[in-house]
């Protein structure tokens, strides 16, 4: 990987130049099929009937083991790189945000190392199978692979995610499903002839209150996010023929999800007969819950001890305390690593508060409580065992999905951070 590490780096910053959303990563994914045809791998491109996914195998025989990779960017996170202060590069562009420049050239890189294992044992000693999955962010386009049977016959997968820290992800997340909704009613003229009209807009909002309403009684657990997407139009004197919004349920278990989604899809029915007007329902995505696997998140934890962490110079902590200072806010590993251990946890993290980058590993804890957010990557684990690793390429407190984390994406702190997972998640599967 290290004598890799020029082409490694450079694919990065240059997905984070593209800045590509999902399912539009046309730029991304033909570097990834060129570097990768170069390095000796068979290319499949495009891939499962997704114009931007791609996958690259080398190898035969078993094991099987998979490699998971994003690319894709945010809305309006568009920042110059390197920047101590809020610049956009584009006006209202886009930005890797999540750092999925990094996430999919250390996975490529991790593939590497392990296709020069395999070259060194020889034919028939196994497998590596670098997955390109496009549109984790808006599409969750690793949902639809595992449907179509893309991970059937793999050993296990593997992949990572940058960070402010070092640590296994030994933590499952929760299932999701994404639902559009579109009322078409009837339009009138609100003052002389409202009664020939049927307000589409009253059946979304409707439905929008019947669903604050069931808030109280599903799981604690559970979210219901909306964005109204179309109201049907500015003028107030015309009654709204047509009115759409996005939900988005969130839940621990897919059973749990399944069944908020049918009550939710009763609630916008129900809002649209009392209206006299139609609904139009259409499911857009799902995510399951992860599956942990503590075996193979053993695996990836002796692994990230002994693989050894980067160092950082003087210029490199000073920028990160820079950004630091633009996040008055941030949480403090204190107070974090306290709820999870305890005063020790607390001692800990005092220590670690210290330095702006957080060269250290965490200490691996699996836990059965889920994290707050989804990912697609739960949809593998449900088809073939899979687990990830989390890496420190940015300062510490930085959050994702934020300008900061975007300034920091072509950064030698992120280089750093994109290598050492590659090396870690190569090193487990070999």
């Amino acid at each position: 990987i290290d004598e890799k590490a020029d082409v490694i780096i450079d694919t990065s910053d240059k997905i984070w130049d593209f800045a590509e959303l999902s399912l539009r990563e046309f730029r991304s994914g033909e570097l990834y099929a060129q570097v990768l045809k170069e390095e000796g791998f068979e290319v499949e491109h495009p891939f499962c009937g997704i114009e931007t996914a791609f996958r690259a195998s080398y190898g035969s025989g078993k094991p099987g083991i998979g490699i998971l990779a994003e690319y894709d960017a945010l809305t309006g996170l568009s920042q110059v790189a390197g920047q101590e202060s809020r610049e956009e590069l584009v006006s209202n562009g886009n930005g890797h945000g999540c750092g999925h420049n990094l996430l999919g050239a250390g996975s490529m890189a991790a593939a590497f190392a392990i296709k020069h294992y395999l070259e060194e044992k020889g034919e028939g000693s196994g497998k590596v199978i670098l997955y390109g999955c496009p549109g984790e962010e808006g599409a969750a386009t690793k949902a639809f692979m595992a449907r179509d049977g893309v991970f059937k016959g793999v050993d296990i997968a593997l992949s990572w995610h940058p960070n402010q820290l070092n640590s296994v992800w030994a933590f499952s997340t929760l299932a999701n499903v994404r639902i559009h909704y579109f009322f078409k009613g009837v339009s009138a003229h609100a003052g002389t002839s409202p009664h020939l009209g049927r307000s589409a807009l009253d059946a979304l909002e409707l439905m929008n209150m019947g669903v604050q309403f069931l808030r109280e009684h599903i799981i604690p657990e559970a979210r219901i996010h909306y964005a109204i997407t179309n109201t049907g139009g500015d003028a107030p004197n015309v009654v709204q023929a047509e009115a759409e919004s996005v939900y988005l349920i969130r839940a621990p278990k897919n059973d749990q999800v399944r069944e908020i989604y049918e009550r939710v899809n009763q609630i916008a029915r129900g809002a649209a007969m009392m209206c006299g007007v139609e609904v139009e329902i259409q499911l857009e995505k799902a995510c399951s819950n992860i599956l942990v696997n503590h075996t193979l998140e053993e695996v990836l934890y002796e692994n990230m001890k002994a693989v050894g962490l980067p160092e950082y110079t003087e210029e490199e902590y000073a920028f990160a305390s820079a950004i630091q200072d633009t996040m008055p806010g941030r949480q403090k590993l204190a107070d974090r690593f306290e709820r999870i251990m305890g005063e020790k946890g607390r001692v800990l993290g005092e220590q670690y508060d210290k330095k702006s980058i957080y060269g250290f590993i965490l200490p691996y804890r699996p836990s059965e409580k889920p994290l707050s957010g989804s990912s697609d990557v739960g949809d593998v684990s449900w088809v073939c065992p899979t687990s990830q690793i989390v890496a420190a390429t940015c300062a510490g407190g930085t959050p994702e999905h934020t300008w900061q984390m975007v300034s920091q994406g072509k950064s030698s702190i992120a280089h750093k951070g994109l290598l050492y997972a590659g090396k870690v998640l190569a090193a487990a599967a070999i």
